[in-house]
């Protein structure tokens, strides 16, 4: 709903930029939505759907820059500064090891054998709040120890 609002408002602001970006995320969470059916879309899927957008602007934004395209990195650049005001609060590293000492408690891992099921639980926990390239160095980190 949120993102709707936005669409009307930068149309009226007549903000082409913005109105490309919140449009392709609007018809990526449609397309999540038909995907799930005859399941209601949950906020978690939205948050997961706008974090894959993230992802690829990222990995774009590295091509370009090995392209020397900085025009198009600017583009993809000022795309994801609009996305990531759609996600929710990053956790903190200090509070990403929190979590992942947590979670290693109560799972009850010792080794890093048992990483899926620690990093299973983590990205529970975490709800789209840690990046997971991290959160997987922390849990590495904790069962290496």
């Amino acid at each position: 709903e949120r993102i709707l609002e936005d669409i009307k408002t930068a149309m009226k602001n007549k903000n082409q930029e913005r109105v490309e970006a919140l449009r392709f995320l609007n018809s990526a969470i449609k397309n999540k939505e038909i995907e799930i059916r005859p399941n209601a879309i949950s906020d978690q899927d939205v948050v997961l759907v706008i974090q894959k957008s993230v992802k690829q602007r990222s990995e774009s934004i590295e091509q370009y820059k090995s392209a020397n395209r900085q025009d198009l990195v600017d583009k993809e650049q000022s795309e994801l500064n609009i996305l990531k005001e759609y996600l929710p609060q990053m956790l903190s590293d200090s509070e990403l090891k929190k979590v992942v000492e947590e979670v290693v408690a109560s799972v009850g891992a010792t080794s890093v054998k048992e990483m899926g099921k620690v990093m299973k639980a983590a990205q529970e926990k975490t709800q789209g709040r840690a990046d997971n390239k991290l959160l997987s160095q922390f849990i590495k980190e904790k069962l290496g120890n």
